[in-house]
């Protein structure tokens, strides 16, 4: 897609690596810091908002953004953002970024962002996200189950991820990235992650305790409800060829994937001879 054209390889890692990926250091909420390298994004417990971050280069169509839930505080309301802009972060002045992903950046145009089911939000929980070539924001939970958060991302320039690390969700860290097609590419190798500590968040809600909205904060309610993919729309989503990403995947081959177009089934098949998906054989 357009996008895609305008980000190199990496020269240190090859062809098949996406490059470095780590939160935007330059932009960032006025109430986070980072930590691990600009991996590990956490904000000040005494607030819900003011957490935004961005990914520090434009990321493709189809990459996988993989997420780990660090901390968690059940006693706000909501929590993770997601989404991309087609503006450049570092580009948009000292005021930048607002309080929150919404309704703060989704108000104006080339601002893409929804919520994550508060019901997700538990310490330890690994996500990804992306956008696929129609301009669908795709999130898979833990439980490995695709959502649809929302539709019409403009895919023809670059685009970066936001990240709102809002309400509920206190802390991320960011294990990569990676874009399946004939050879899958990857973002830079990064060391092991830390164990999780369970111990610094808050699970008030867990053991009954209601939750509590400080006075004089005001928590928006979440504007974009989150529905899970039916089979129909999962078929619309995520069934473009994985190698042109244009067409159609229409053709199954030996090892039952459904993944290719059918020019790029015959060109697969005389050139590499495996699944762009399993790498099982396929001639």
């Amino acid at each position: 897609m357009g996008n895609s054209k305008s980000i190199e390889f990496c020269p240190k890692h090859g062809r098949h690596c996406l490059g470095p990926l780590f939160f935007h250091k330059g932009v960032l909420g006025t109430q986070v810091c980072l930590s691990l390298g600009g991996r590990r994004v956490e904000r000040n417990r005494e607030t819900f908002r003011n957490g935004l971050t961005f990914s520090s280069r434009p990321v493709r169509v189809q990459e996988k953004i993989h997420l780990r839930l660090e901390l968690c505080d059940q006693h706000w309301n909501g929590a993770l953002r997601l989404g991309f802009t087609s503006i450049p972060p570092s580009s948009c002045g000292p005021l930048f970024p607002p309080a929150m992903a919404i309704p703060d950046l989704t108000t104006t145009d080339r601002y893409w962002a929804s919520p994550v089911p508060s019901s997700l939000n538990m310490p330890g929980a690994e996500l990804r996200f992306w956008v696929t070539p129609k301009g669908v924001l795709v999130y898979e939970g833990p439980n490995r189950v695709r959502y649809l958060l929302l539709k019409g991302v403009d895919v023809r320039s670059p685009l970066w991820a936001i990240i709102d690390v809002y309400g509920q969700t206190r802390a991320v860290l960011l294990l990569g990235s990676k874009q399946k097609g004939c050879n899958t590419r990857r973002s830079c190798p990064v060391p092991p992650p830390p164990s999780v500590s369970y111990e610094d968040s808050c699970m008030c809600v867990n053991k009954g305790h209601p939750r509590c909205t400080p006075r004089g904060n005001h928590l928006p309610t979440d504007p974009i409800s989150t529905t899970q993919m039916d089979s129909s729309a999962e078929r619309d989503l995520v069934e473009d060829c994985a190698v042109c990403l244009s067409l159609r995947a229409s053709v199954v081959l030996s090892c039952g994937h459904r993944c290719l177009c059918q020019c790029c089934a015959v060109r697969v098949t005389a050139e590499f001879g495996i699944c762009p998906l399993c790498r099982q054989s396929i001639r």
